[in-house]
């Protein structure tokens, strides 16, 4: 069999095509993440090495290492690319797109994470299988996103004849730009001719902090000004709710001082309800609420006096 190229020239069918179905594209993807990471972005970064054949494994990383290590490491698994999940406080996640070792290196925080054991959604594709990358037309407003675009494509796509990878692709892997934040969606596509998607998962929210020209590392290229840090932000709540509660107290001592200022309505006798109150069935710890505890005591004991009177027995006339 003999095939004709472009040129005009003839060779083998069989040689031609074994030059072109060869293994060309060699990038392969370090994901591993950093001690103190929570079991949601652990989760989160297992999908994404289910997604990715061409991806490494590494052990978790101490925090008190410095970063610039992760190219020496890179460099051991023969890698040129890396994802890194720094998490903080086990409460946030930083996550780290990076051209290893010259770089450009980005770094965002990772937000509205949901892994597919936790969605349960009815889209499904093939372990291995290649993804197609659909990007936003906002990605080429700027030279930010247009270089995230760019570290994007060179991440996520397989590259093709990938020894662990399908010959075939069957999901879409989608970047969203909006309210200033990157969304991450994947889908199943369900029928090509009817344009018919199932979402897979999993899903995450990327905010793009700085962009470095090194890898883990170097001049500053681009700064969000927009970014907002996590901690700043609970601080800010601690300091509302504490504000709250502070002017709630002072409207109730306000309250009370309103009331004891306040001019009563109409007279009030304190020893007007002293008569009024039944005192046989009154108890003495009810005494105490009373205004005027010693004028009922006088009148008990002057109640007594008139019931001992009437108890005496009447004396008998002479004459009868």
């Amino acid at each position: 069999m003999q095939t004709v190229d472009q040129d005009g020239n003839k060779e083998l069918g069989e040689e031609k095509l074994n030059k072109t179905l060869k293994w060309t594209n060699r990038e392969r993807v370090l994901v591993f993440c950093s001690r103190g990471t929570s079991f949601r972005d652990r989760h989160l970064m297992n999908d994404l090495k289910a997604l990715m054949p061409h991806s490494k494994s590494e052990s978790k990383m101490d925090k008190k290492d410095n970063l610039r290590l992760i190219n020496e490491i890179c460099e051991m698994k023969n890698c040129s690319k890396c994802l890194f999940f720094e998490s903080r406080k086990k409460k946030d996640v930083y996550l780290w797109a990076v051209n290893t070792p010259r770089g450009p290196s980005a770094k965002f925080l990772v937000k509205n994470v949901h892994t597919m054991m936790e969605l349960k959604l009815t889209g499904n594709c093939l372990k291995g299988s290649r993804p197609l990358l659909s990007f936003d037309k906002n990605f080429d407003r700027s030279y930010a996103l247009k270089l995230v675009k760019e570290l994007f494509i060179q991440i996520f796509s397989t590259p093709n004849r990938h020894p662990k990878s399908k010959p075939f692709v069957d999901h879409v892997l989608t970047f969203s730009v909006y309210d200033d934040r990157i969304w991450v969606r994947n889908y199943q596509i369900v029928d090509p001719n009817a344009d018919a998607m199932e979402e897979i998962g999993p899903r995450m929210t990327l905010q793009l902090i700085l962009i470095q020209e090194g890898s883990f590392g170097g001049p500053l290229l681009y700064k969000n000004e927009n970014y907002v840090s996590p901690n700043i932000i609970r601080r800010q709540m601690r300091i509302a709710a504490a504000e709250k509660h502070l002017n709630r107290m002072e409207a109730k001592n306000f309250s009370k001082t309103q009331r004891a200022k306040a001019e009563p309505t109409f007279q009030v006798d304190p020893l007007e309800d002293v008569f009024n109150v039944d005192l046989k069935n009154i108890k003495d710890d009810e005494i105490s609420n009373v205004d005027n505890k010693a004028a009922i005591n006088e009148v008990r004991r002057l109640e007594k006096q008139i019931m001992k009177i009437k108890k005496r027995p009447k004396k008998k006339k002479i004459g009868q």
